[in-house]
């Protein structure tokens, strides 16, 4: 469910949606990472300035806590 929402909030913002890949990696028992890999002038829109953008979406996504009690951390990644 967050992995999609995640998706499709990139692709929005992205000027190569096709290129947008998000992955789901459990890194602890409540602790998962959410890494979206995106063409290079992409990862700097999903991050915004000043890192606005990917702070909104981490709000937006730890609201999510409330009802699977997972806590979600968020990283931006050039494609290779």
């Amino acid at each position: 469910m967050v992995e999609k929402f995640v998706e499709q909030f990139a692709a929005l913002l992205s000027s190569y949606p096709e290129e947008i890949r998000v992955e789901k990696v459990t890194l602890d028992d409540g602790l998962c990472e959410i890494i979206i890999y995106a063409n290079q002038t992409d990862a700097g829109k999903i991050i915004g300035k000043e890192g606005k953008m990917i702070n909104a979406l981490k709000t937006v996504i730890s609201g999510c806590k409330a009802k699977d009690n997972i806590s979600y951390k968020i990283s931006v990644k050039p494609n290779k």
